[in-house]
Parts: C-alpha cells; sequence; structure tokens
C-alpha cells in the first residue's frame, strides 16, 4: 500500500514538473522560481529590436525592417539564448553575442580568436 502512494506521489511530482507553465501560479509566488518566468516568443524583425535585439553594430532595423526582408524574424533558439546571456550576466546585446558565439566555439574545440585548439590542425602552409 505504501508503494501505491510513493508511486503516486512520484506521478504527479513528474506530471507537475512537465506542465509547470500551465499551472495556476499567483505572481508573487513565480517570483521565487525565476524559471518559470518562460520566453515568449518575439516573431518579427519589429518585435525582436524593440525587445533590444538591434544595435550599431547588428542593426536589425535598417537591414530587415526598412528593406521590407519576408523572413519571419531571427532564429528563436539563438534569440533566447542572447537574452538570458544579457539578463542573467547583465551585459548589453554585443557583449551578449559575443559570450554566445564564444560558448560555440568552445563547444566546437575553437579558440576565441578563431584558431582550432586541436594541436594537429593545420594553421599554416
Amino acid at each position: 500500500m505504501l508503494f501505491f502512494y510513493l508511486a503516486a506521489f512520484a506521478l504527479l511530482v513528474m506530471l507537475s514538473f512537465h506542465y509547470r507553465a500551465q499551472l495556476p501560479l499567483p505572481n508573487r509566488l513565480r517570483s521565487f522560481f525565476p524559471s518559470l518566468n518562460y520566453y515568449t516568443p518575439v516573431a518579427t524583425f519589429a518585435e525582436q529590436a524593440n525587445a533590444g535585439l538591434s544595435s550599431g553594430n547588428f542593426d536589425i532595423e535598417a537591414a530587415n525592417i526598412v528593406a521590407g526582408d519576408s523572413r519571419s524574424g531571427l532564429d528563436e533558439r539563438a534569440t533566447q539564448e542572447v537574452l538570458d546571456i544579457m539578463r542573467r550576466e547583465r551585459v548589453n546585446f554585443d557583449q551578449a553575442r559575443l559570450i554566445r558565439q564564444n560558448r560555440i566555439f568552445a563547444a566546437n574545440g575553437i579558440d576565441p580568436s578563431g584558431m582550432p585548439l586541436d594541436s594537429k590542425a593545420i594553421t599554416r602552409l
């Protein structure tokens, strides 16, 4: 009988975790759990520019909005990563893009300057 109660409790915990975004929690309780503050996708270039995803070095307004680009916007996963870095590390858009790119380089065995870290890599002839 105890096993049944433990199994039911474990199932309830797993379902609560899986459907945590849909749980009706008050806002003051959500503030204690920042992981419950989910990203809301910004689908167009104009919305992404208004969200702070534009700068002098990466001007999506001039390159995409004014030019009438027919695409829907920037990559959602990359946008989410950049916004998370901006929020977590309190940096601007350009610095967050650089941090994200350096992490991608490191994951692929490339140093921040762009040189491969593999000792067998041929970098000169």
